[in-house]
This record gives structure tokens, C-alpha cells and sequence, in this order.
């Protein structure tokens, strides 16, 4: 099938349930389906309010993700901390093993020089970290007693030279990557991190293509049509690897010329994508929106890429009529908070009193007693 880029946005904001109409609370949200990075400024909040009906409140306490309940934090996907349903994290973790030699080099972080010199394959390194611990974190416990506990089991060609510490001990991509097959999570609200096995986890041993497979399809439903490429550039995987676990059932769609591919349970929902026009959201700096790595699409001008991905200090996405119009960034002073909005061409001031509206939703989010809404453009 044909479609083109204003298609695919439309698709894509409806299928994340940005309209505001798809789900009543955080446990309802599709996009829990591929997980809601979380960081510094409650990005994970940020994203549930985007897409929740504006008289249910998300602020820093309404999202209840430690153990026992059915949200879970945890560093899954490219190593970073991400919300999901806990019923998700044993099929995640059979995902993120990595699928080759080169696939755990790239997860480790590490380099095939640097491999060869310690003389240990990064797969067995993958899974000398993963043993080491599943042994060690049987309580909760801070990362940097985890990480002094487990470098001791480890053989010293893994620990790194740490100037911060003075010391040697495994890297932290190595403990990131380790932790999902290892059934640990992240007690919510920690800094720094406090690791937490997970209770009744199935512990893998190697990699799944079904559950990769199963990955790769809800990466297409919230962020296709899209090409393998682009989902292993999400996974930080190998393409020649993931291409092997790449789904059956999919359906090719050429964005303007350029293929890719969606579910087939999707294609009606492409074809009948409902308007964007009149919909004005601020999206948080990891909004699942913000993650499909075809960012061509998201914003065509490269100058734009630049500043929405930064190495550091990403800032906030004003989204108009499905186009990035501007950014936001927040200063915080006491419970104080002021939302600075900076858009990349004047808006009508209509638009600019649904961004003052969006900003106060920030501002909830965040827990601010007071909240100021500064724009320019």
C-alpha cells in the first residue's frame, strides 16, 4: 500500500491515544506496550498526561510502578529505565539478550578491540554479568554496593578503570544491560538507583525470536509503518541480527516513496486516521512519540533535529497539528514553575491558549503550587 507522512502522523498520534480518547487511567495506555522512558522531570508522568482525558490527575505520587503492583520500573530498552506492565518484563528480558557476538559487544558498550584484549567473548560477558547478579541482588540494594558486590565476581579483563571512583568495577552499560535477564527492577523515586529482584521472574538463558518478534510488533503499532532498520536502532541492535526475528504478518507501506512496514491488523487504522488538525500537546523530552528512529519524518529539517535530540539537555516538544512547532523547558524554583515555551514560528493566538493549558497540565505533573506559562514566537 501508498501512503504519506501527514498519513503516518495522524496514525501514529491516534495509535498512542494522544487524542485523549483511547484510555481512562495510566493502566489503559497502549503505549505501555513498547514502555514510557522515565528520568529526571517525571517524563513518564509527562507522557500519561498527554494522552489521559484532562480531569484525571497525574502528579509525581499517582503512578504507583514498585513491586506489587502492575507498573514496574525498570533499565530494559537501550539500557535506560523505563515504565511497563509488569506482565511484560519476562518476555522483554528474552528480547534484550542479545542475538550475537557483535549484538553483546554493542550492548556492553564495549568495542571488538577492547573484547579481544580481555580475552572473553562479550557474550560470555554478557552472561558472567547476568549470573553475577542474579546472585547479588536478592534484597533491594544500591547500585554502588551491587556494583562493588558484583565486580568481585567477575574476572578483572571486565572491570573498567572508574576515575570518579578511583577504582576498577563493571561499567554500568554492562549492569544495565544485564539487569532485565537478571529480574531486576528499579524502586521508583531512588537516586541513586536501588536495585529490586523481581518476584516469580522467569529467568532466561538465550535469546527468543518470538519474543523479538512480538517486540518488533508493538514497535510497528505505535511508531510504523517503520523498516527493520529503524526498530534496530531502537533496540541499540544490530539490523543483520534483528532481521532474522523480523515479524511475518506485515504489511509493506511506501512513506512517500520510501518502504516500510506495518502490522496488517493496522492497515484500517492507517487508512482511516483520524485529523490532527486542532490538537495541540507538550510532549515530554522521552515521550514515546519522540522515540521512532525514522526522525525524518518527525521533523524533516535537520536543523530542527538538532536541537529537539541533543547529546544532553534534550528539551520538551510542542506538537500543533501533529507538527513540531517549538520547544519547551522548565525552571523550577521552590514549588514554583515556570514552563518556557519558545515556538519555531508564530502561532495564532488561539494555539498559544491550548499551549498555556498544556503547560499548567505540566505543572501538575510536576507538583508545582504555581505555575508561569513565558513564550516567545
Amino acid at each position: 500500500m501508498k501512503t504519506t507522512r501527514s498519513k503516518v502522523i495522524a496514525y501514529r498520534i491516534a495509535a498512542q491515544g494522544l487524542h485523549r480518547d483511547a484510555a481512562k487511567g495510566v493502566r489503559d495506555l497502549g503505549v505501555l506496550d513498547i514502555g514510557v522512558q522515565e528520568a529526571m522531570g517525571h517524563p513518564a508522568a509527562l507522557a500519561f498526561a498527554a494522552r489521559l482525558p484532562v480531569d484525571v490527575a497525574v502528579g509525581p505520587t499517582d503512578v504507583a510502578i514498585g513491586p506489587g503492583h502492575r507498573l514496574a520500573l525498570a533499565w530494559t530498552l537501550r539500557g535506560a529505565p523505563h515504565v511497563h506492565r509488569r506482565g511484560d518484563l519476562d518476555a522483554l528480558a528474552r528480547a534484550l539478550w542479545p542475538l550475537s557476538e557483535a549484538d553483546a559487544t554493542g550492548r556492553l558498550n564495549e568495542s571488538g578491540p577492547s573484547v579481544t584484549k580481555a580475552g572473553i567473548p562479550a557474550l560470555e560477558q554478557f552472561q558472567l554479568a547476568v549470573a553475577a547478579m542474579r546472585e547479588v541482588v536478592t534484597v533491594p540494594t544500591a547500585k554502588g554496593t551491587a556494583s562493588t558486590e558484583v565486580t568481585n565476581r567477575l574476572p578483572k579483563p571486565m572491570r573498567h578503570d572508574c576515575r570518579a571512583c578511583k577504582t576498577q568495577h563493571i561499567s554500568d552499560s554492562a549492569m544495565r544491560a544485564a539487569a532485565p535477564a537478571a529480574g531486576l527492577e528499579l524502586e521508583p523515586g531512588t537516586a541513586p538507583p536501588v536495585l529490586v529482584p523481581r518476584d516469580g521472574a522467569q529467568l532466561p538463558s538465550e535469546p527468543d525470536p518470538g519474543a523479538i518478534r512480538e517486540l518488533a510488533t508493538r514497535y510497528l503499532t505505535y511508531l510504523g509503518p517503520a523498516a527493520v532498520g529503524e526498530f534496530a536502532g531502537y533496540l541499540e541492535a544490530r539490523r543483520a541480527d534483528v532481521a532474522t526475528a523480523w515479524p511475518n504478518d506485515l504489511v509493506e507501506a511506501f512513506v512517500d516513496g520510501r518502504p516500510a512496514w506495518l502490522p496488517e491488523a493496522q492497515v484500517d487504522a492507517l487508512r482511516g486516521a483520524p485529523p490532527v488538525a486542532g490538537l495541540v500537546r507538550l510532549l515530554g523530552p522521552f515521550d514515546p512519540y519522540l522515540q521512532a528512529r525514522d526522525r525524518d519524518l518527525i521533523v524533516p529539517d535537520k536543523a530542527v533535529q538538532k536541537i529537539l535530540w541533543p547529546v544532553l539537555g534534550r528539551p520538551g516538544v510542542v506538537l500543533v497539528d501533529g507538527e513540531v512547532a517549538g520547544v519547551w523547558r522548565t525552571k523550577t524554583s521552590a514549588r514554583k514553575l515556570a514552563v518556557n515555551v519558545e515556538a519555531f514560528a508564530p502561532l495564532p493566538p488561539r494555539v498559544w491558549k491550548r499551549i498555556e493549558a498544556e503547560a499548567i497540565r505540566v505543572g501538575e505533573v510536576r507538583g508545582a503550587s504555581q505555575i508561569t506559562v513565558n513564550h516567545a514566537g
